[in-house]
């Protein structure tokens, strides 16, 4: 007997990356940060957890204010949610009533929110190299949401491009997810006053080192936001606990340490890219903090296996148009050194 409602009965949910004891693997498979959060947020965290008998601030104004100054907008532009999955849930939840469109290689979690919310999804192939074309999109109805640049692919499409799109549907709502944006080109919230259709969704868990920290932002223009809100209001005022907006305002004094990790995970990301050309990969040019890879002498699940066998974990993932890829964080310097060195290996296992 299951007294689920009915129509949840097919809802298959999402599947994250595997966690395991960071002591015995290196953990390449869930797009971390490798870096720990400075030392002035964990202080501030620390000291947050001292005052937990009380509700978290509803307005996180501690959040709200520094990092509507780092954005360059208003704060009544600015949505903060319980990582940037709350913040899409708010959207497929409230703003879907014509249904949405989305890449077929993309977030997986796009496809879940359709079924939880009951939304009509509109699945739009990606071109053969994994680049998205977004003249396939004008003839359809309702929202539209693509990750920029793209997961698992990494790709980025050019500000230029979404705004020419922006323009030709000014009555649709274009939602870009941003949540790898700091490793790569610029982030579309500097033309956010120019576009009343669009809302563009980051998150604290990859650049900032707060992926358990859980803490997202949308920025649209006021009248969305106020809207975002009154489904947050009713629903869950306190979503961000106190800990999360110490953390969040922390690290938003922090920058200079953000904005080097940053630069390290770049410079490690194209150093790895290379290395990887060089053992006969072929690879997206990946503008993320992860690498999408595929070699012509093993299956992606082949070599998922044969790396978690040497205790490195990359993400595999099981689909028609994915499934000889893997998709690899970019760890530390000495942690990619490992992975290609794993890699060595294995191919010679298969060559000898």
């Amino acid at each position: 007997m299951t007294f689920l409602n009915e129509k949840f009965q097919e809802l298959t949910p999402y599947t994250p990356g595997e966690q395991v004891n960071e002591e015995a693997f290196i953990k390449l498979n869930t797009n971390e940060s490798p870096y720990p959060p400075a030392q002035g947020v964990q202080e501030a965290v620390a000291e947050a957890s001292q005052k937990l008998n009380r509700y978290s601030d509803i307005a996180v104004e501690a959040v709200a204010k520094p990092l509507a100054e780092y954005l360059g907008v208003q704060q009544n532009q600015l949505f903060l949610g319980n990582g940037s999955d709350e913040v899409l849930s708010y959207i497929f939840q409230g703003f879907t009533e014509k249904g949405i469109a989305f890449p077929d290689v993309t977030y997986g979690f796009y496809q879940v929110y359709c079924g939880l919310y009951q939304v009509d999804a509109t699945v739009v192939p990606l071109e053969d190299d994994f680049s998205l074309e977004l003249s396939k999109y004008d003839d359809l109805d309702g929202t539209v949401i693509f990750a920029n640049p793209n997961a698992p692919t990494g790709i980025y499409l050019t500000q230029e491009k979404i705004c020419d799109f922006l323009e030709r549907h000014p009555d649709r709502l274009v939602v870009v997810d941003e949540a790898y944006i700091d490793f790569s080109g610029e982030s579309m919230v500097s033309v956010i006053d120019q576009y009343k259709n669009l809302f563009v969704v980051g998150t604290f868990s990859k650049s900032r080192q707060l992926a358990g920290a859980r803490l997202g932002f949308g920025v649209g223009n006021a009248d969305l936001i106020a809207d975002m809100n009154r489904l947050r209001f009713s629903l869950n005022p306190y979503n961000i606990n106190s800990m999360t907006q110490a953390a969040g305002s922390a690290v938003l004094q922090e920058q200079d340490y953000v904005d080097q990790k940053v630069r390290e995970t770049i410079q490690v990301r194209e150093w790895s890219k290379r290395e990887l050309a060089k053992l006969g990969f072929e690879q997206t040019d990946s503008q993320g903090n992860f690498l999408f890879a595929k070699h012509p002498k093993l299956s992606g699940e082949e070599l998922f296996t044969a790396l978690r066998e040497k205790k490195i974990l990359a993400r595999w993932f099981n689909q028609p148009r994915t499934k000889e890829h893997l998709r690899i964080t970019v760890g530390t310097q000495e942690q990619m050194e490992r992975l290609v060195e794993a890699l060595k290996m294995i191919l010679e296992e298969v060559e000898a």
